[in-house]
């Protein structure tokens, strides 16, 4: 088994009326339930969108320092994580399909090693 970390950047979400951001919840909490009942979910979750509370921890110097905001200025943050163990990269093929449909947008995949 191997472990997938399905993810997406929140501006990939695009922009919608709050109406048809509550049409993708029941989707997304569907494709959920299926992953628990097929015994692949590790975790499932959403990032909060509101920066305010981020924080970055950086210890390259020897020394630890901790700092209010994200640890680089970017133009996309990640919204959300999936991570799942499944038998091959055409069941995260699978699954990574499912995510994207549950939510509404696109997904990328890479293996957690």
């Amino acid at each position: 088994m191997t472990q997938y970390a399905i993810y997406f950047h929140q501006q990939w979400v695009g922009d919608h009326p709050a109406e048809w951001f509550q049409t993708r919840v029941e989707p997304s909490k569907a494709v959920v339930r299926e992953m628990e009942e097929a015994g692949i979910l590790v975790f499932a979750g959403g990032l909060e969108e509101d920066m305010s509370d981020a924080f970055s921890a950086d210890a390259t110097s020897g020394t630890v320092t901790i700092t209010d905001g994200p640890y680089t200025e970017t133009t996309e943050q990640l919204g959300g994580i999936t991570v799942i163990d499944v038998p091959d990269i055409e069941t995260a093929r699978y699954w990574a399909g499912r995510v994207a449909e549950g939510c509404g947008w696109p997904q990328e995949v890479r293996v957690v090693r």
